[in-house]
């Protein structure tokens, strides 16, 4: 089966988690305020420069520790598959995803509601499939984490009825291990008579096999550039079923003019900014799952955390932003899905400086205008 693309471009980008306040950083201070009307906007610049995907973080408990800036009715994370939809209404090209954590809503349901949205994308609906989550998300409700594995065998049974569903016209009966359901059938199915696109992320061995033969996108954790390719040929050795899906990475961009004022601004957010509670554990746990983690120190991987969630920290001029991501390209990625740190102020430069850039590396091609309806 051939990669299932949402372009033509060598290189396809995306704005990661601009649905949560201060998107993937954790700080004490507001420097992304994730209000609708900021979304709306985001999304929109997004569209008309031609970008391929929006791709929401879900989280649902959020604790305001120390913060005095922020509103108490501003802080957290918009629930992500109403947060698709109302984007998607309002663009014209781009793919819009929904992040569901599936232990947390029947199949039957979720089917119904991604369908819906699907048709209010006219089909760039797609969805982010989340096996676990922290505990605390799972108690809040009221529910019992399995062990990592089993969690994605429950994931697999999740994600084959509702492709049954998607797919069939005639009510159906389905008894497994973990749901038992009678005279299944929904209408409409979905937009155009294609799919919803499926992604999931996964950085374990059953996370990444899991991806590579059930969806049609793995987005994985990288450390480092230089271990890109490694990583790409490892997810790719775990498909045994000849599904040739694309990979992307997740990232987050701190980018200025020159590569100096870029590690200033870092610096700057980092240690004086930073929220460093809890770092030392997400440090540990990455540690500890991965294995072999080559940071020259765990300092630099603490700093990621609070920066971007352990994701790939691309830093430096707008030229060297531009290099890493020809980079990745050359490891065997397919695209990036890329946090800000202010995302509407950071977008300009993203759009203008380093867009223009990937055109000339042969990475991208240059955005056709969208029609004024969708402005």
């Amino acid at each position: 089966m051939a990669k299932r693309r949402f372009s033509s471009n060598a290189f396809e980008l995306g704005i990661f988690s601009s649905n949560v306040q201060n998107g993937m950083a954790q700080f004490k201070t507001e420097i992304w305020d994730a209000s609708w009307e900021h979304n709306l906007k985001l999304a929109q610049l997004a569209d008309e420069a031609g970008l391929e995907f929006m791709l929401p973080l879900g989280r649902w408990r959020a604790e305001i520790r120390n913060v005095p800036r922020f509103a108490p009715e501003a802080y957290g994370a918009f629930e992500t598959l109403t947060w698709a939809a109302g984007l998607l209404a309002a663009t014209e090209r781009i793919a819009v995803f929904g992040t569901l954590h599936v232990a947390y809503i029947n199949p039957v349901f979720a089917a119904k509601q991604i369908v819906t949205a699907h048709h209010i994308g006219r089909g760039r609906f797609g969805l982010n499939v989340v096996s676990g989550t922290v505990a605390e998300d799972f108690a809040m409700f009221g529910l019992v984490p399995g062990d990592h594995d089993s969690q994605y065998d429950y994931t697999d049974e999740w994600v084959a009825i509702v492709k049954r569903i998607w797919s069939e016209s005639e009510p159906f009966d389905h008894q497994g291990t973990y749901f038992n359901l009678r005279n299944v059938l929904e209408n409409p199915k979905p937009y155009g008579g294609e799919l919803p696109m499926l992604i999931s992320a996964g950085a374990s061995p059953r996370g990444r096999g899991f991806a590579v033969q059930n969806t049609d996108a793995l987005f994985t954790m990288l450390t480092e550039v230089e271990n890109a390719s490694r990583e790409v040929e490892s997810a790719r050795s775990m498909n045994d079923k000849g599904h040739d899906v694309p990979i992307y990475c997740s990232s987050h961009l701190v980018c200025r003019p020159t590569r100096k004022e870029a590690e200033d601004y870092y610096h700057y957010l980092v240690y004086e900014f930073g929220e460093w509670g809890g770092v030392e554990e997400s440090a540990a746990r990455r540690v500890k799952n991965a294995g072999n983690v080559p940071y020259a120190s765990l300092q630099r991987l603490k700093e990621r955390f609070v920066s971007g969630l352990g994701t790939l920290l691309i830093l430096g001029s707008y030229d060297d932003a531009a290099q890493t991501f020809k980079d990745l390209h050359g490891a065997g990625l397919d695209g990036a899905a890329v946090a800000l740190m202010n995302y509407l102020d950071d977008f300009v430069a993203f759009r203008d400086e380093i867009l223009p850039r990937l055109e000339r590396l042969g990475l991208r091609g240059k955005a056709t205008a969208v029609s004024a309806a969708s402005k």
